[in-house]
């Protein structure tokens, strides 16, 4: 598969847009309430009618309910959900019942190598893992990075993004060093949180099409 690039945090429908343009895969938004990159359902609705067809719709959440799921994928028109908290396989296997045609994304906090040995069971419960550096408070947008020696000799049993800490300085070596399907970003183009920087997202494009 071509790299998918997956830009995290979008709040403003005029940057939504113009990354989509710049040519994402998928655009992310925080359905999280207490994250600075909070965006309501309707907010994300009004952003998502504007994009073109091919550009997937994520919402993340953590730790909530299916129901609470079933009604912001469906009012906010999202085409996939990112479950960053800490969802079972069996609540995977549910809402991919309830909303099916979903793509499902499933992300893991890799603190260690038993992190990474907990993916096996999700196999058959999602279409895609997300890894992202651990950090005791926050879920995501840390801007801390993996250990690549964690990464040297993973092999996913999905298509795999990596996030934590890329920017458009450091994105074409962590490509090489661990080789993953596909990149998140989020802090690494930003001026503030939920705040993109146009110009990083641009600079991020430019390097992938060197790579």
């Amino acid at each position: 598969m071509s790299l998918y690039v997956k830009i995290c945090g979008i709040t403003q429908p005029q940057q939504g847009n113009a990354i989509a343009q710049l040519g994402a895969s998928a655009l992310g938004f925080v359905c999280v309430r207490r994250s600075p990159r909070y965006i309501n359902p309707h907010d994300i609705r009004d952003i998502v009618e504007a994009l073109p067809g091919k550009v997937d719709r994520v919402g993340v959440f953590a730790n909530s309910t299916e129901s609470e799921i079933c009604q912001v994928a469906t009012t906010a028109k999202l085409t996939a959900i990112q479950l960053h908290g800490d969802e079972s396989p069996q609540f995977c296997d549910r809402l991919r019942e309830q909303l099916p045609g979903f793509k499902i994304i499933k992300a893991f906090r890799v603190k260690s190598p038993e992190t990474l040995d907990t993916i096996a069971a999700y196999t058959d419960s999602i279409d895609m893992a997300l890894l992202d550096a651990y950090h005791p408070q926050q879920l995501g947008g840390t801007g801390r990075t993996i250990d690549p020696n964690l990464l040297q000799q993973f092999r996913c049993p999905r298509p795999w993004l990596l996030a934590g800490g890329l920017t458009p300085d450091n994105v074409v070596e962590a490509l090489t060093l661990v080789k993953p399907n596909g990149i998140d970003l989020s802090s690494g183009v930003e001026v503030a949180p939920g705040n993109k920087d146009l110009n990083l997202v641009a600079a991020l494009f430019d390097r992938l099409q060197q790579w």
